[in-house]
């Protein structure tokens, strides 16, 4: 959600209520969410302990962090999905949920490298469900020392490497050759595609904008996204995962009732109206699109979209390029059914699956996500 605009919520009201009081509640941090950023390659000499620290700062949908390892046997991680932290309505069948699974393994990879460490990858070694994601490992990761092995030079970008959910620069076009460098950084078989004319911008603006809109409007879908929000420091620090709204702003709008998870489901509220204004906003400046393809859908494929993917959101960061994903056309619910069909016409080729969507563009600095520490991802 737009962060800037939604101060309007307050009406103006936090401003005329800017007392010392007002202030302490706005300087509040959640510095224990954030440690996991600092904490990354230096707190743990063992080397898979070393490469999770860095893995569990990878993107996935709604910062849910569904991933937990079993460290038991030597040099092996197992990898496992925590099924409690799944998004059943706007994702019913794990697609998305496995890409970022897929994000988490490329970064222990490109992690392990970094100390000298190959790691092999058997993925869904017990098999899977199409349908569902379900408590067999999601993959089993050796890790064997190889001194051969070359560090891979995205990972200098890993600890910048954002989602970035404020508006773009509109007065500045993206640089001509910035989506072709982005796309060279995907080798584990996507199809990446992109465009930054004007025309394919102002269709997919559309397109994105009115799949948000859906996924807003549909109450079931729009209560998953809001039972996820954090507001303010403690429920940040007591659940650094789901939607941060932390910060001056959100530590102020939720200490002083003008930012509640029951105003901005309702539909009638002011909190609604100009909440989704201000999410709106972001599709409105993208200044190019980029989008990830794959030719099956298996959960394999999955795997290899995220870690595609993760790689995607890398580059952009070595360009100096926004990024955030616009899924919601890509989501496999009834209500979406027909933008799904729409985006495929224009961006799939041969039957392909859509996996990712994002918009591009040139934004202002943001903080990293909020993280469990990787203590709390430990079978």
């Amino acid at each position: 959600m737009n962060r800037r605009k939604f101060l309007a919520l307050s009406g103006g009201g936090i401003i005329v209520a800017a007392t010392a009081t007002v202030g302490s509640i706005a300087s509040r941090q959640p510095t224990a969410a954030l440690a996991p950023w600092t904490q990354a390659g230096v707190i743990y000499d063992e080397p898979r302990k070393r490469a999770l620290s860095y893995a569990i700062l990878a993107p996935n949908p709604h910062n849910r962090q569904p991933w937990m390892v079993d460290l038991s046997t030597p040099d092996q991680v197992v990898l496992k999905v925590d099924t409690n932290r799944l998004l059943p309505h706007t994702d019913p069948f794990n697609r998305q949920i496995t890409i970022g699974l897929g994000c988490f393994l490329e970064v222990m990879v490109m992690a392990a490298a970094q100390d000298g460490f190959a790691v092999d990858l058997d993925v869904f070694p017990q098999g899977s469900d199409r349908l569902a994601l379900d408590d067999r490992p999601v993959a089993i990761a050796t890790f064997r020392a190889d001194n051969s092995i070359t560090p891979d030079p995205l990972f200098a970008y890993l600890m910048d490497r954002r989602s970035n959910k404020e508006p773009f620069d509109t007065t500045r076009p993206l640089a001509p050759d910035a989506i072709a460098r982005i796309r060279q950084a995907a080798i584990h078989g996507s199809r990446v595609a992109g465009d930054a004319s004007d025309a394919s911008i102002a269709a997919l603006r559309k397109l994105t904008t009115e799949a948000l809109i859906i996924e807003i409007d549909t109450p079931h879908t729009f209560k998953e996204s809001v039972d996820l929000f954090r507001i303010g420091k403690a429920e940040v620090e007591a659940n650094p995962d789901g939607i941060d709204f932390s910060g001056p702003l959100f530590e102020t709008l939720g200490a002083f009732g003008l930012m509640t998870r029951e105003g901005t489901l309702d539909p009638s509220s002011t909190m609604f109206a100009q909440g989704k204004v201000a999410v709106l906003e972001n599709t409105q400046t993208a200044m190019g699109h980029l989008w990830q393809a794959t030719a099956g859908n298996s959960r394999a494929d999955q795997i290899a979209a995220g870690r595609d993917w993760v790689r995607l959101n890398l580059a952009a960061t070595a360009a100096g390029v926004g990024m955030q994903p616009l899924s919601q056309a890509l989501q496999e619910y009834p209500e979406m059914q027909a933008h799904f069909d729409q985006v495929h016409a224009m961006l799939a080729q041969d039957g392909e699956t859509l996996q990712m969507l994002c918009r591009l563009g040139y934004g202002i600095e943001i903080s990293p996500s909020p993280r469990w520490p990787l203590e709390a991802k430990l079978i």
